[in-house]
């Protein structure tokens, strides 16, 4: 556990005021207007936010995969149509770069006594968002499925091709893989967590200029387009939420998959027969004869607005302060890995602190990555539908991604 706090930019142990459920939050008014992420574990942060509501307090929530593409427009406005943006490694880079969200300095002094200093996300020497959540994919497999094929856990992804074939060839499963392999950002993701795990670098070191095109390039997208002959021939449609009903629905074998939905998928709740009971938690794999995990580490935090009333910046900060409490930690222990005082890890922790202990790499910050992340999502779908080879998916990814930097002066 130790080690898994130690992600880039600190995402350590939170220590916050544990407000009474629907109490008295002790805002005296203002508007609290949340963007975030869609699922369980910032449901509940979003739903716990919301007891903060009052005759003088009003407190709204979006909660829409739509966020990232959402935020920049929704803060850019003034007022902005959101006063909290729930952030994490990647998503918070766009809102810096925009100036679009404010330091949290005097909040926090005003407001987050019990903080610990090592929780406070510093950019260039000022607090700019509160992590609460770490999150990682890390690996979901059917131990059941393994043994009828006489296959040991994976630790590798070329493991998991051999597993696959196994299980493919013995008639346990015709479609044993499943990944998040939706064009966009979820097929571009599934690029960086590969990348991530050969060790290579996506920039030259102290530049903006790119550096995937190698072998460790050629390398992630062989693999990648390799687990497409043991997924289901519409691979291409399926994203996190996608990949996590196949898998639910007894059709899946092995999938790398977000931690944060970990708690979901134990809960037996319209899952067929069999899933829960034999779902193992693991790691995410390697890759290449490597030795970490390849994929990225995460926090989960919270942003304030610029654009709005320093009374909503205040109302909104100690709306999310109650919505992180230990006493909501402590009543959904299962829902997150949660940075917060008092966390015990439970069963769905297991494969996100796994894959932390194991030395993953933090998903990248540099203010050009989302620049290359939106290259990816755009430029990799013909490669992996097969219409297209790895070498020109690679320099398709590099001129998009070049022309896009140069319009940013960042090349």
């Amino acid at each position: 556990m130790k080690n898994m706090l130690r992600l880039s930019a600190s995402a350590g142990v939170l220590l916050l005021t544990a407000g009474t459920a629907f109490a008295d939050c002790g805002i005296a008014a203002g508007s609290v207007r949340i963007l975030s992420n869609d699922f369980d574990a910032l449901r509940l942060v979003n739903k716990t936010a919301e007891e903060c509501a009052s005759g003088t307090v009003t407190v709204t929530s979006n909660p829409t995969a739509e966020h990232k593409n959402l935020q920049v427009p929704a803060l850019s406005i003034s007022p902005a149509e959101y006063t909290v943006a729930v952030v994490a490694n990647n998503s918070i880079v766009p809102l810096l770069n925009d100036d679009l969200i404010r330091p949290l300095d005097d909040l926090v002094a005003q407001y987050g006594q019990d903080l610990m200093p090592n929780q406070l996300i510093k950019i260039d020497g000022k607090v700019m968002a509160i992590a609460f959540m770490g999150n990682s994919q890390h690996l979901f497999y059917r131990k059941d499925i393994l043994d009828k094929a006489g296959i040991a856990e994976p630790k590798s992804y070329e493991d998991i091709l051999v597993a696959a074939k196994a299980i493919k060839d013995a008639g346990l499963m015709e479609y044993p893989l499943a990944a998040s392999d939706k064009p966009g950002w979820d097929l571009a993701a599934e690029f960086v967590n590969m990348y991530l795990g050969t060790g290579g670098e996506f920039f030259t070191p102290g530049s903006a200029a790119l550096a995937i095109d190698n072998p460790d390039g050629m390398k992630t997208l062989e693999i990648m387009k390799a687990m497409t002959a043991y997924m289901d021939p519409d691979y291409l449609t399926f994203d996190a939420s996608g990949i996590q009903a196949e898998y639910e629905a007894g059709n899946v074998a092995i999938m790398n998959e977000w931690g944060s939905i970990a708690g979901a998928i134990l809960d037996d709740e319209g899952a067929a027969d069999g899933v829960v009971a034999n779902t193992v938690l693991a790691a995410a794999p390697t890759v290449n004869g490597g030795t970490i995990p390849a994929v990225a580490l995460w926090w989960d935090g919270f942003a304030i607005a610029k654009n709005i009333s320093d009374e909503d910046a205040a109302a909104s900060f100690q709306a999310m302060v109650h919505a992180i409490s230990p006493a909501t930690v402590a009543a959904n222990p299962d829902v997150a890995t949660w940075l917060v005082k008092g966390f015990e890890p439970g069963p769905a922790a297991v494969g996100v602190i796994a894959t932390a202990n194991a030395g993953a790499r933090a998903y990248p910050m540099q203010p050009y990555m989302g620049l290359l992340h939106t290259a990816l999502s755009s430029e990799l779908a013909e490669f992996m539908a097969g219409s297209e080879s790895a070498e020109q998916a690679l320099a398709d990814v590099k001129a998009a991604y070049e022309t896009a930097a140069k319009e940013g002066g960042f090349l």
